[in-house]
């Protein structure tokens, strides 16, 4: 397959780095001096320090304007940039022929909108508003994986979910290999939903454990963190049994517990003390959490569905109360039944 990811971030090169081994891959990083230096260093030392690129990964950097060009015949495209610059990608490829499947997990900024949209929402809107036809053929690629590990070779697994079996397919075909097992899903909302607020709740985990509340407190906090994405989830039109896989339990416990997980780390560090500015300025990548969880809060609300743990974690970064509130607020709630 010849096959093009856009965005040279950790986790855009970690999959280019897996899949050029099988495949003729481009990996194309926005910014010229950057794609320059890995071209020359055969590397991404700014984020995959010390893992080599096999020889038939080509890394280059065309003006946005330039993408749809750069794209042309290619057999799969991979969108690897956060979801704040996804609208504009999509826009900028628009009328693609090949496949295209983003990696973002999380939901837009909502700017003037009453809330943020998932992925293929966001997708459906550029799809209206470009003046040229977007990719017909989408999809997504998730589920619990760190990009170290993928880009090493470490055995992960991952889910592509499309709603067309030709998408699933291509995904399977470029990513699937001995050390990468990707599964099929037809369930793109509940993949997506999974992706987005596992990290709010990796911030909720990551308080917990810095605050020093103990194994039985991150055992409920992610348990009943579960219960509130699939709440959501389905009330999107989501399946249930989704969140019982790897875009949704698996990755939840991975970025949970995870030391690697960047919102679990903003949470760590808020418990130290720290203020949110400072946090976020410490871990040099983006934590979509931090971005999305206001989002999640006003899906959840519009949908009436109940979030504690989520609205908690808004609370706390939006500076209304302190961690330690957080965990009174929570375990000061009314009993309820547990499968409600």
């Amino acid at each position: 397959m010849k096959i093009a990811v856009l965005g040279a971030g950790a986790w855009g090169t970690a999959l280019a780095i897996s899949a050029s081994q099988r495949h003729s891959l481009t990996l194309w990083a926005r910014d010229a001096g950057q794609a320059a230096a890995m071209q020359a260093q055969r590397c991404n030392q700014r984020y995959l320090p010390g893992i080599a690129f096999p020889e038939t990964l080509t890394v280059c950097s065309v003006a946005p304007e330039a993408l749809a060009a750069l794209v042309a015949g290619h057999d799969l495209v991979i969108l690897g940039t956060p979801m704040s610059a996804l609208r504009s990608m999509l826009q900028q490829i628009a009328g693609c022929a090949a496949p295209v499947a983003w990696l973002c997990k999380g939901f837009e900024s909502p700017g003037s909108k009453p809330f943020g949209l998932l992925a293929h929402e966001v997708y459906a809107q550029a799809a209206i508003e470009s003046v040229a036809n977007a990719p017909s053929l989408y999809g997504v690629l998730s589920g619990p994986s760190f990009a170290q590990e993928v880009a090493r070779g470490q055995p992960t697994a991952l889910v592509a979910a499309s709603s067309r079996a030709e998408v699933r397919d291509a995904l399977v075909e470029a990513f699937h290999s001995p050390v990468l097992r990707v599964y099929a899903s037809d369930d793109v909302v509940g993949v997506e939903v999974g992706g987005a607020v596992k990290n709010v709740l990796a911030i909720a985990t990551g308080l917990c454990d810095g605050l020093g509340l103990g194994l039985n407190a991150r055992a409920a906090l992610v348990t009943r963190g579960l219960a509130e994405m699939t709440r959501l989830g389905v009330a999107l039109g989501a399946k249930a049994e989704t969140f019982m896989g790897l875009s949704g339990l698996g990755d939840l416990v991975l970025t949970c517990t995870g030391d690697l997980s960047r919102n679990r780390q903003v949470g760590l560090l808020l418990a130290q003390g720290q203020s949110l500015d400072q946090a976020v300025a410490s871990l040099g990548h983006v934590a979509e959490g931090v971005y999305s969880a206001r989002t999640v809060a006003q899906r959840a609300h519009s949908l009436g569905v109940d979030m504690p743990i989520t609205h908690s974690v808004v609370a706390l970064l939006d500076g209304r109360i302190r961690p330690a509130d957080a965990v009174a607020s929570l375990m000061g709630r009314a009993p309820v039944p547990e499968l409600v």
